[in-house]
């Protein structure tokens, strides 16, 4: 099937080009760490699904997802401005937590290795 690889360049590439935008666009405390960590394209271009990790204290995150949520739009321009596709997929920014959850467990793993060293 042609679509399926032709999907996942597009979604590379938009993953790309929309981690560079948020760092040279969005405002953020110093103390934070961004990554665009997938981007999900339906079949038809219409619609994309960008997953946000963020670390940080609680507060810095539900004010960046706040402020990735007010400028979308100027992201989807930038976006369509630089890269040409049929079409230029709506995008929707959704956090994701894997990487801290992936983070805590690691610390638990480090915790009992250590219970069991001593």
């Amino acid at each position: 099937m042609k679509s399926a690889p032709r999907i996942t360049r597009v979604n590379e590439l938009l993953k790309r080009e929309i981690a560079d935008l948020i760092e040279r666009h969005i405002e953020h405390k110093n103390d934070c760490l961004i990554s665009v960590t997938e981007v999900s394209t339906t079949p038809d271009l219409r619609q994309a699904k960008v997953r946000i990790s963020i670390l940080g204290d609680d507060d810095a995150k539900k004010g960046l997802m706040k402020v990735l949520q007010k400028k979308r739009s100027f992201i989807q321009q930038l976006v369509a401005r630089n890269i040409t596709l049929k079409y230029t997929p709506v995008i929707e920014f959704h956090y994701d937590s894997r990487i801290e959850l992936g983070d805590k467990v690691l610390a638990m793993l480090n915790e009992i290795d250590s219970e069991q060293s001593e």
